[in-house]
């Protein structure tokens, strides 16, 4: 039978450097001892601690390991499919193994088609004390971000893909987007040119604030294209929700506008 509960709730207490694991059909606990290794996959025990994508065959049956040493639980990919973290991370069969921070922390097998497979891990710090009901507590406020009319009006533009939630979005061009402005707003001057210079001002001010993605070019990478740190901006600008879907009605009569193809 399927668990219910999940980690992300908290754990008991427990020895620090304990780990806890859980999948939707198994779980396990495990003490912090030097050179403890557990594995997680698709076979049974013993070559399996936790059985995860027990149905599914894009799931290997040894897919992952994680060994206690140096005082940290560290994650390795042994499977053939990859294994997605949080913050989009990936780690391939040929990844090193990285160290598990303390306190939650899913991660995704990749299996069969579309299909990914959830690991739950919650490592115990000195400061668990068990499971805290916060229900009533004020719930904390997304991070809003200032812009001014014309900077939204202009990102509400280039991201409109990504407010309307599609997948994969991208960024429209500044072509495209120019054609769009002059029809919202003929008499404010929106050329290419203009829309590159507004951009890169908010991409310098939000860097400046603190940004949650990368905005300025590294040079010490190379110069990479300005839709990927564009891209960036739309995006961490949705994710915080300060744009949303309803400022979509900014851009009235779209019917009549410019082809957006890209």
């Amino acid at each position: 039978m399927p668990l219910t509960t999940s980690l992300a709730r908290g754990v008991a207490p427990a020895t620090p450097g304990t780990l806890h694991a859980r999948t939707v059909t198994d779980e396990l606990s495990a003490p912090p001892r030097p050179g403890l290794t557990l594995r997680f996959g698709r076979g049974e025990e013993p070559d399996v601690d936790l059985g995860v994508g027990v149905d599914d065959l894009g799931v290997s049956r040894q897919h992952g390991e994680l060994s206690y040493r140096q005082g940290l639980w560290w994650l390795r990919n042994t499977g053939q499919q990859l294994v997605r973290l949080p913050r989009g991370r990936m780690m391939h069969l040929s990844t090193e193994a990285i160290p598990l921070d303390t306190g939650y922390t899913p991660l995704f097998v990749k299996g069969s088609g579309y299909r990914e497979h959830l690991v739950e891990l919650y490592v115990a710090g000195h400061d668990d004390h068990g499971p805290v009901s916060r229900r009533t507590a004020e719930t904390v406020s997304p991070k809003i971000w200032a812009l001014d009319e014309d900077e939204r009006l202009l990102l509400v533009v280039l991201g409109q893909r990504y407010l309307l939630y599609e997948e994969d979005p991208r960024p429209l061009s500044y072509s495209v987007a120019a054609k769009q402005l002059a029809y919202l707003r003929p008499d404010a001057g929106w050329n290419e040119r203009r829309i590159e210079h507004r951009i890169e001002a908010v991409r310098r001010r939000l860097d400046r604030a603190g940004f949650r993605y990368p905005l300025l070019h590294d040079k010490s990478e190379g110069r990479p294209g300005d839709n990927r740190l564009l891209h960036n901006l739309i995006k961490g600008l949705v994710e915080s929700t300060t744009l949303v879907p309803p400022d979509l009605d900014r851009m009235e009569d779209d019917t009549a506008w410019p082809d957006s193809a890209p």
